[in-house]
């Protein structure tokens, strides 16, 4: 009779299995190379609801009066548990200076909910309003930011659209990394005479694998070209020999932070 009962609950609309129970959640915080804080944030500017991932610098709650630096990293999904975590090796090795962290994530890498396509490419315009007047008040009221040294970095489409924000919003920010930027994305638009800057300490770095596509690289070599002797905005190609359109994204970040700090990387102590 038992049986019977409960094979009948089980068989209700809203009775849950325990296969169907959520997944624990389990904290960044457990994992101290990338911990720090996690917020959703619905955007009026673009309809959609972003996964904000933040990562606070070593020693961030023991010195509260400093300010850091803070890197922007666009396709979160990916690029934040990567290049988040790869910050504190720079930290040790090159001796580079701390800087909070930001990915912004979409939540998945299927298409109905991932919209790189859409918010680099041809809502480009609402994607920054997003970025400008929704994430930056959130973020940097709640972390102790430097905005004078915010600094955006993308790859492929997020390259693209990290050149989108060079040239129509170059104040924006003070550091852009445009790693492998596809050209297939805004391609009229990246070819635009670029928006005055008021600033005149505004760097961006290209940076192109020498194994990526060859009409690719080509397409990014002709545009730093073309860029670079103007002198609204210091534009440098980095070159990562043999590195290939995604699997060098951690390299190319390290090479631009590099020169964006115009660092010189130090031996590490082999203790």
């Amino acid at each position: 009779m038992m049986r019977l009962v409960l094979a009948l609950l089980l068989a209700l609309p809203g009775v849950a299995t325990a296969q169907d129970a959520p997944a624990p959640v389990i904290p960044l915080n457990h994992l101290p190379a990338i911990a720090g804080d996690y917020f959703p944030l619905a955007s009026e500017a673009t309809g959609r609801t972003y996964h904000i991932y933040i990562r606070h610098p070593q020693g961030y709650a023991a010195d509260p009066g400093k300010r850091y630096p803070i890197v922007y990293l666009l396709d979160g999904d990916s690029a934040f548990p990567l290049l988040a975590a790869q910050y504190l090796f720079l930290t040790i090795d090159d001796k580079l200076p701390e800087a909070i962290v930001v990915g912004i994530a979409y939540g998945g890498f299927d298409p109905s909910v991932n919209k790189r396509d859409v918010d680099y490419g041809p809502q480009a315009e609402a994607f920054h309003r997003f970025l400008e007047t929704e994430l930056f008040p959130r973020v940097e009221a709640k972390t102790r930011v430097d905005p004078r040294q915010r600094i955006l970095v993308g790859q492929s489409y997020g390259g693209s659209f990290v050149l989108w924000s060079a040239l129509n919003r170059p104040d924006a920010f003070w550091g852009r990394i445009a790693s492998n930027p596809s050209f297939r994305l805004n391609s009229e638009q990246l070819w635009a005479p670029q928006a005055p800057p008021q600033r005149r300490d505004l760097r961006l770095f290209v940076v192109s694998g020498t194994d990526n596509a060859a009409e690719a690289r080509q397409q990014a070599i002709r545009w730093v070209g073309q860029r670079s002797a103007r002198a609204s905005m210091a534009v440098e190609r980095i070159d990562i020999p043999g590195g290939t359109h995604s699997a060098n994204l951690a390299d190319a970040y390290r090479a631009a932070l590099l020169k964006l700090f115009d660092w010189k990387p130090t031996r590490p102590d082999p203790h």
